[in-house]
């Protein structure tokens, strides 16, 4: 993490995505830094909107911003359709050059993209937002176009997906992190669908494919008839009664709160046991576990508690 924030001070974040080289480096800083057990290609989800034709650029102190959201009718039916290899080359040619410093390590790489609802939210809003009242807005207020846009970024999102595969990503993962703004009727309806339409074209791959999405605890079971090999959930529901309403044929991914991360070291090694136990009395049902944070690691955590979380969840 200390590398990558050197870096930062060198390079801006669409910098550091759009020159392979340095998407490289900086996968492979965690790799070199603690002993995980997979590697996710440095990337964002957002180039992606670039190649439909919206401009993206990352305000310091702010995040992301588009310059010109999609607010109109007009504005989805302009979106571009590109392909993966024209619009986010890039990634795809990180992927390339990272796969082989892996491989000499036995370790996989985790290729990722955004799912069709948060990057709709991103679009029409402009940037982050807290309620996304603008999506919703459009969302009902234009059903047929909320539905072509949605058509769209799904057919985007899986040629990427299925684009990263083939370029070497041995594991592909779809995040939904604003998924839980949703009420779960909207969810099944006006977003589900297009979900699996990107995951039917991800499928291609014949790769493993996780779903991860933030604040759905009360729409679990929806969430849960996508047809992927593993679900990572966030911290706001116990494990186990995520597995349960979701269904042990499926591997689970998850779920500690990333603030425990700067918590004293006790107060996380209990924090984090909890978790194990959790995944321990699914058995011996449960397909999988893949232990992980429910969510981004936060800025400022102490390396020395990530150090000790992976040795110890290692040694459990």
């Amino acid at each position: 993490m200390g590398v990558y924030r050197r870096l930062r001070e060198k390079y801006s974040l669409l910098e550091m995505v759009k020159t392979p080289e340095l998407a490289c480096e900086v996968t492979l800083q965690p790799i070199k830094a603690f002993q995980l057990d997979a590697a996710i290609i440095f990337s964002d989800i957002l180039p992606l909107l670039e190649g439909m034709g919206l401009k993206l650029e990352f305000v310091t102190g702010e995040g992301p911003h588009i310059e010109n959201p999609i607010r109109t009718p007009q504005g989805v039916e302009k979106l571009r359709i590109t392909s993966p290899e024209e619009c986010v080359a890039f990634t795809l040619d990180a992927i390339g050059l990272v796969r082989p410093e892996l491989d000499s390590l036995k370790i996989p790489l985790i290729g990722f993209s955004g799912a069709p609802f948060t990057l709709a939210s991103y679009a029409i809003e402009g940037g982050s937002s807290r309620d996304h009242l603008l999506t919703k807005q459009f969302m009902h207020a234009h059903p047929e176009h909320w539905h072509m846009l949605m058509d769209k970024l799904s057919q985007m999102i899986g040629n990427y997906l299925l684009a990263q595969a083939r370029a070497g990503a041995q594991v592909l993962q779809i995040f939904d992190s604003w998924a839980g703004s949703l009420s779960p009727v909207d969810y099944q309806t006006l977003v589900l669908p297009y979900i699996q339409k990107a995951i039917q074209i991800a499928k291609k791959s014949n790769v493993p494919l996780i779903y991860f999405s933030t604040g759905t605890s009360g729409f679990l079971n929806v969430v849960g008839e996508l047809e992927v090999n593993a679900f990572s959930v966030d911290w706001r529901m116990n494990l186990d009664a995520a597995w349960k309403t979701i269904g042990t044929d499926r591997a689970m991914q998850g779920n500690l709160d990333p603030a425990l991360l700067f918590a004293p070291w006790p107060v996380l090694q209990k924090q984090t046991e909890k978790i194990l136990r959790q995944a321990e009395n699914i058995q011996p049902d449960r397909r999988g576990f893949i232990f992980n944070l429910g969510h981004g690691i936060l800025q400022k955590t102490p390396e020395d508690n990530v150090k000790r979380l992976v040795d110890f969840v290692r040694n459990y």
